[in-house]
């Protein structure tokens, strides 16, 4: 067993034990959270604008060359700093699932640990991506609150006045959804069947709850 996933075990209660452990892909995070590529897209057109611009003036071409280069070193400057961010924020996450609850271990500045019970979980539900990987997000019952800001970026998008929490950008998301599923079918005493639109789960008490097939 992972030395982490131990030391967590021997801290949890008695008779809880974890099903699962990991951590955002910093490259997919990169890219689908901090949009990295977005960025190195809008700065390659206003370097491509700059450069026409300076060989197309009155200035040597030496010049203009080499004021290019200039700016293309200072376009690498924020890429490079985001896709730095983006890798530690990943390697400062971790994402449990035990059998009672799903833990965000988070935090750059201010790590901190969030647990969510499955008894506040209303739904959960996948989105998954070619690549296998993909985020789990869980949507939370009417009463319960969790700051937008405090979770950010291991929350749902643009839902800030009630925000839901997120395992983000983890590889093997299908497999990590099933296993999602089953815990909290289990914890609610309902069997679990296969559904489609990327519904996971639910904890409420109802005739039968969703699985990712």
């Amino acid at each position: 067993m992972n030395p982490e996933i131990e030391r967590l075990q021997a801290d949890l209660p008695k008779g809880e034990r974890v099903l699962w452990q990991g951590r955002p892909c910093w490259k997919t995070l990169s890219l689908r959270v901090f949009h990295v590529r977005k960025l190195a897209i809008y700065f390659a057109i206003l370097l491509a604008w700059y450069g026409l611009s300076s060989f197309n003036s009155d200035e040597p071409v030496r010049d203009a060359a080499l004021a290019t280069l200039r700016m293309t070193g200072v376009a690498l400057v924020p890429l490079a700093l985001v896709a730095a961010y983006a890798w530690i924020t990943a390697r400062m996450t971790t994402y449990t699932i035990t059998d009672r609850r799903v833990i965000f271990g988070i935090g750059v500045a201010l790590p901190m640990t969030i647990n969510v019970p499955f008894s506040r979980v209303q739904q959960a539900a996948a989105d998954v991506a070619e690549d296998g990987s993909g985020s789990v997000v869980l949507t939370l019952l009417p009463a319960e609150r969790l700051a937008y800001l405090m979770m950010w970026p291991h929350a749902r998008p643009w839902r800030m006045a009630k925000a839901e929490p997120m395992l983000r950008c983890i590889p093997d998301a299908a497999a990590v959804s099933q296993l999602l599923a089953r815990a909290l079918a289990a914890s609610a005493g309902l069997p679990v069947r296969a559904a489609p639109s990327g519904i996971v789960a639910s904890a409420a008490k109802q005739p039968s709850v969703s699985a990712v097939a």
